[in-house]
């Protein structure tokens, strides 16, 4: 068991840690608080907002931010208002006018008790408007008054009508909480964001409430170069976090233990928190595509699947990759996910710009079928695995003859402030700057055998760019990098003579 030893390298962590200094600047004073987001200009912000006035019209974009966590953690944004404003300050409102092409935003007032404790923080006045690039930051207090003004003739207003998205979701997170609440008999509580209508409605009633959502995704489903910038960083360090597994992997080791490493690797390049829960999976544990109860010990022969991101200034990144806790690939899985691999490839690199996926989903189909002619199975079982994998995507390429949707493989999700991120009816073609994962499982449902990869992919003006690449999936390039010492080897005198053979029990 290598417990003992983890709990050894902690306490020598943490005592190191204790002794650090606080970061001070050349003139050797502390560090001021960052009042505003260090993640994308002000000016990017408000490119943004000048769009959405293009969107709207004469008509009016209301937001509302996150309320304060209600615990002693960091405070963070919700998604669509972080995406307008780049302000990080609890019950802040915007309010952006198509009409005079001026937004404005709304913040509680100063609170000197607060800061004394924690520091300041942005607050209504010049200072804050020059800070935000927001052309007017008053008290919240006066949203009242803002809102009759602009109710002053009928017009729209555009506000969101989903829940908002915080770190470590997707909108399907809150919807599905939403959902489960109101068919709750001993809940039925109201959303925050539907009583925020209804408030406005309340006190507007010229106005005519529009969703505001499908405007901002439409924004927000291809990539501006800041942020690829950001989400390629996020990728980075769930690849970090990955390799870092690999070296560290241990038989004996617990799944909460690999689970741990990445939680280490996120924090030490300043993320601010995960995507998501941390996948990490051994053995048949892999067989629930999203387990993350992470409370099995890895057994010698198990298969690990890790899939973890980090929340990385507002991005978010979705890298998986499979290796083998004793460091060495069975005969078995040389077999199975060797032919993985190259079916995996095949539909990585027939990804193109501007093409309708059935069309990429043909050329892919023909590579994996080239692949299992060639590949030596050993197991008629692996083989017939390998088989279904491709007729899955088959049967995506050609359209049913009733006229019903397409079934079949599809190529993964879209990635960005949130892991699975908005999507829009932007056809069944790939567009330059669009970012997106490949996922695909090959899987033998009846031993609880399931093997999955996944890369973040950029499509460019004239193919892909593969942003996970960084982290290797071919095997030799596994057992190569898993010879290499890992984390716990750099605290732990003697740590070393673990890595041959990876064995500690």
């Amino acid at each position: 068991m290598i417990r003992p030893a983890l709990v050894a390298a902690l306490l020598l962590f943490f005592a190191t840690a204790a002794t650090a200094q606080p970061v001070v600047s050349r003139s050797g004073t502390a560090q001021p608080l960052r009042l505003f987001t260090d993640s994308l200009p002000k000016e990017e912000f408000a490119a943004r907002r000048t769009q959405l006035m293009e969107k709207i019209g004469d008509g009016v974009a209301i937001i509302q931010g996150a309320a304060e966590t209600g615990n002693s953690l960091k405070f963070r944004q919700n998604n669509q208002f972080y995406y307008l404003t780049g302000v990080e300050v609890p019950r802040a409102i915007l309010l952006v006018d198509g009409r005079t092409k001026r937004s404005t935003l709304f913040l509680p007032p100063r609170n000197e008790r607060k800061e004394r404790s924690e520091g300041p923080v942005l607050v209504p006045g010049a200072e804050a408007a020059a800070i935000t690039g927001i052309e007017a930051v008053e008290s919240r207090e006066q949203f009242a008054t803002a809102l009759k003004s602009a109710a002053g003739s009928p017009r729209a207003a555009f506000l969101p009508f989903r829940p908002e998205v915080l770190g470590g979701a997707s909108v399907s997170d809150p919807l599905a909480r939403w959902n489960a609440s109101a068919e709750d008999p001993w809940d039925g509580g109201r959303p925050r964001e539907t009583l925020f209508v209804e408030k406005v409605k309340a006190a507007a009633p010229s106005l005519d409430m529009k969703d505001l959502d499908p405007l901002l995704d439409a924004m927000r489903f291809v990539k501006s170069p800041r942020e690829i910038a950001l989400i390629r960083e996020s990728t980075r360090l769930a690849g970090l976090a990955i390799m870092e597994a690999m070296r560290s992997a241990r038989v004996g080791m617990y799944e909460h233990e690999i689970e741990a490493i990445g939680d280490y690797i996120f924090k030490a390049h300043d993320a601010q928190g995960a995507a998501y829960f941390a996948l990490v999976a051994a053995g048949t544990n892999a067989a629930w595509p999203h387990y993350h109860a992470g409370q099995a010990q890895i057994r010698d022969g198990d298969f690990v699947l890790f899939d973890y991101a980090p929340d990385y200034k507002y991005y978010a990144s979705d890298v998986t990759r499979e290796f083998p806790i004793n460091g060495k690939f069975s005969p078995e899985q040389r077999d199975l996910y060797g032919i993985y691999v190259k079916l995996y490839m095949s539909l990585m690199t027939s990804i193109r710009p501007n093409v309708p996926v059935p069309e990429i989903l043909k050329d892919a189909v023909a590579k994996m079928d080239a692949a299992i002619a060639a590949h030596p199975f050993t197991s008629p079982k692996f083989r017939a695995a390998a088989v279904r994998f491709v007729e899955n995507y088959r049967r995506r390429i050609n359209p049913p003859a009733d006229g019903a949707p397409r079934r079949g493989g599809s190529l993964g999700h879209t990635v960005g402030m949130e892991v699975h991120d908005v999507n829009t009816p932007h056809g069944d073609v790939l567009v330059p700057g669009m970012v997106f994962t490949i996922e695909p499982a090959l899987t033998i449902p009846e031993d609880r055998v399931y093997i999955r990869l996944e890369d973040v992919i950029l499509i460019t003006e004239t193919g892909y760019e593969n942003l996970s690449s960084l982290v290797p999936m071919e095997i030799d390039a596994i057992e190569k990098l898993m010879t290499e010492p890992g984390m716990f080897e750099k605290y732990i005198p003697g740590a070393g003579s673990l890595a041959p053979g990876r064995r500690n029990d």
